[in-house]
């Protein structure tokens, strides 16, 4: 008769009952202090190495909400006016912003970055736990090297302390999943779990699509890691409107991955971390401190205003792509400012265009029209230079001159340009 085929023993203790009880043996164990401790050092770091924009929904959706709901002056987008988003997510900033009120420390660089601080305090408890759940479910071998992967993360570098809600999406998914109720947890797991989950749900509703199948498989006793994974990343595949920072709360799966593979890489792992470290480096510095940093370098200059004799006098307007600034959470005085807008049509009126689709369509005209009288026209004027051509001939007629040159991007696109140019009027000589 043919020996009988022994099979390998899985390394990962998930699948296995002497794993089950390694797993509840280290359900209680904590990681080190001084790894906090270092993590909270490094996601300070990142944060202070955070100098650029991503996408307008870091400011729009959150810090202007809050600015709005504290101060009782500011802009709301088309989708609070119209009742779409919950005030959750923005009421931990207005809490914020209400603490440096009544302690009147209330100056634009605090509520500037006081929110992001706090997004990097919980980024790095997040890291932490992710280690912790790691350990759990592995080893503090394997546990080190996830850990030393998520830090390595450019991506995670460059998001993990912007005030989005995919950030905190992503932050509630770490910690829900470290109570995820695998087999032999206690029930207080379970409820921390949903109850983070429910969290999640709340601050942004989408997280209902990945989150929902999780919730039932725990319910059915689907509790195998593998389900775990492709439960949160095929859903979020299917949405038909997508940006990347949408699957940002998967990216813990996959540095899970990739630490994994690099604790049992056996030949070239120094090469490889060393590999994994640099070549994540030179993107994390370059899209936190160049790439797209002018709309916000440009508030700088609008904020000298709120100091002026005359700020009642001044009117700021951003010609520019809708959105592409930050607005009062980022000047903080009652400063007269106006954008171009694009919100969507909710009447089914097949026929509108938006006020920035109609600018761009004929700048010139546009501006002509819009200023049909001098008494009417801004102090001051903000746009890319990609612009400044074709509007040359109502800046020279209407007696603007560029005061100052913002660097935005190496990579300009459309009516995105590499410099942001600021014009003021030259019968106003007394503003900056």
């Amino acid at each position: 008769m043919p020996e009988a085929v022994r099979l390998r023993k899985r390394r990962s203790v998930l699948y296995s009952s002497a794993g089950g009880a390694a797993a509840q043996r280290g359900a209680g164990a904590a990681a080190p202090a001084s790894l906090l401790a270092l993590t909270l050092a490094l996601r300070t770091l990142n944060c202070f190495l955070i100098q650029t924009s991503f996408v307008p929904d870091e400011y729009w959706q959150s810090l202007e909400v809050a600015h709005r709901m504290v101060f009782n002056y500011g802009y709301l987008t088309w989708e609070w006016t119209s009742n779409l988003r919950g005030y959750s997510y923005p009421l931990i900033f207005a809490s914020m912003y209400k603490a440096l009120q009544l302690l009147a420390k209330d100056n634009v660089q605090l509520l500037i970055w006081v929110p992001r601080l706090a997004q990097a305090v919980l980024a790095a408890f997040a890291d932490v736990k992710l280690y912790s759940l790691v350990q759990h479910l592995e080893n503090s071998e394997t546990a080190k090297f996830v850990f030393f992967c998520q830090l390595c993360s450019w991506f995670t570098w460059y998001s993990c302390t912007r005030t989005l809600t995919n950030t905190m999406e992503t932050i509630l998914t770490i910690f829900a999943l470290s109570y995820y109720p695998i087999k032999g947890s206690k029930m207080a797991n379970s409820c921390k779990y949903l109850a983070l989950v429910a969290l999640a749900i709340i601050i942004r509703p989408t997280a209902v699509i990945p989150w929902m199948p999780l919730v039932f498989s725990h319910f059915l006793q689907e509790q195998r890691k593998a389900d775990l994974i492709l439960h949160n990343c095929i859903p979020v595949g299917t949405l038909s409107h997508k940006e990347f920072r949408f699957i940002y709360p998967v990216l813990p799966f996959c540095m899970i991955f990739c630490g994994y593979s690099l604790r049992y890489l056996k030949a070239w792992r120094k090469t490889a971390a060393s590999f994994l470290l640099l070549s994540n480096l030179v993107p994390a510095l370059y899209t936190g401190l160049v790439h797209q940093r002018g709309t916000l370098d440009v508030m700088s200059h609008i904020q000298q205003l709120c100091n002026h004799p005359q700020q009642s006098q001044a009117f700021v307007f951003i010609l520019m792509p809708c959105h592409s600034t930050p607005f009062y959470s980022h000047v903080h005085c009652p400063l007269k400012m106006r954008f171009l807008q694009c919100p969507p049509d909710l009447t089914g009126n097949v026929s509108y265009v938006d006020e920035a689709d109609v600018f761009y369509s004929n700048p010139l005209g546009w501006l002509n029209k819009e200023f049909y009288n001098d008494t009417l026209l801004p102090s001051h004027l903000i746009l890319f230079n990609v612009l400044e051509q074709e509007i040359s001939s109502f800046l020279a007629l209407r007696g603007y001159e560029k005061t100052a040159t913002v660097f935005h991007t190496h990579v300009p696109q459309g009516r995105v340009g590499s410099h942001i140019s600021i014009y003021r009027r030259k019968s106003e000589m007394n503003y900056p």
